[in-house]
């Protein structure tokens, strides 16, 4: 039987935990922000230029628009300095081989992709009514960057609050691998195409429910209408997938995940119902923040195990 090298493990203070924790939810906020600028209509509130506004620093006699995208760009640059320092926090807190290391490295780069992708929109002109088939990718591309940047983020945090499941030894089950890998691409793609779906209920709102049923299935529809249908559609793929990880895990964690993804199909129906106002866009975005964010400490629990699993094992492994 294998043995398990005894390894020194760097007490992680709790205000570097709680602080993890401020910087997830900081930058939940961020991300619903970025949903009032879409649903408002004010990406191309600060004109073509980034990250200057309207080429200044910061905007004269600005109109709602230039407002609203200026404080996006704004919270944007509060984050960053909020990541780097829990980066350097965490390297000067954290010990070396630690996997929560890596997740913060992780953030860092994330969050400059994530700069990069919201540059590109707007120095592309992929904001305010452009219907082009390529802000469709660029949409999606952005948003899944996005949904990785705050997996990222999490997975720092949920780390850093259970260190013995930061290290580098592998205690996971391996048979939850592949459903645990399976749920998180699942996911991936459903909230790629959410935001597809909310741009289109953005650009092309729906005077019924009835007009918009028919509109997702017509040939004469623009693109981002007619690819509506496919976000229910991953939907369910995304529950199926989901399902069969949480069944595998029966752990609480796991039953939490199944109710905040059961919450999310509430809130989409109610979205459907109710013609997508922008009000439920951001209620619906949050419940699926806070669904990913248990979802992606859920998948790490499955793939590298946690602090409770690490000391079972090591207990039983004395024993032989």
């Amino acid at each position: 039987m294998a043995t398990v090298a005894a390894e020194t493990v760097k007490r992680v203070p709790k205000a570097l935990v709680g602080y993890a924790w401020v910087v997830v939810a900081y930058n939940v906020l961020v991300i619903l922000w970025g949903a009032v600028v879409r649903a408002t209509g004010s990406g191309a509130g600060c004109g073509d230029n980034w990250p200057l506004c309207n080429g200044d620093f910061f905007p004269h006699h600005p109109r709602l628009a230039t407002i609203i995208e200026f404080a996006h760009r704004s919270m944007s640059g509060i984050s960053t300095v909020l990541v780097i320092g829990l980066v350097v926090w965490v390297f000067y807190a954290v010990s070396r081989g630690h996997r929560v290391r890596k997740a913060a490295v992780a953030s860092v780069l994330l969050l400059v992709t994530e700069a990069l992708l919201g540059a590109a929109l707007v120095l592309g002109g992929f904001v305010g009514e452009n219907i082009a088939t390529s802000r469709v990718l660029m949409q999606s591309i952005h948003f899944t960057n996005t949904m990785l940047f705050l997996g990222a983020l999490s997975l720092t945090a949920w780390w850093l609050g259970d260190a013995a499941a930061s290290r580098n030894t592998s205690v996971g089950d391996r048979s939850l691998a592949l459903p645990a890998w399976v749920a998180l691409a699942a996911t991936i793609v459903v909230g790629a195409t959410g935001s597809v779906a909310a741009l289109a209920d953005t650009l092309f709102p729906s005077p019924s429910l009835l007009e918009g049923f028919a509109a997702d299935f017509a040939s004469s529809s623009p693109l981002l209408v007619r690819m509506r249908w496919i976000h229910p559609a991953a939907a369910v793929v995304g529950l199926v997938c989901v399902v069969w990880l949480v069944m595998k895990m029966r752990s609480r964690l796991g039953w939490i995940v199944a109710a905040l993804l059961g919450l999310q199909f509430v809130l989409g129906i109610a979205d459907v119902l109710l013609l997508a106002p922008t009000w439920i866009q951001i209620v619906h975005l949050l419940g699926a923040d806070m669904y990913w964010i248990a979802l992606v400490c859920l998948a790490a629990e499955a793939l590298w195990g946690s602090a409770a699993t690490t000391a079972l094992q090591s207990r039983l492994l004395q024993r032989e």
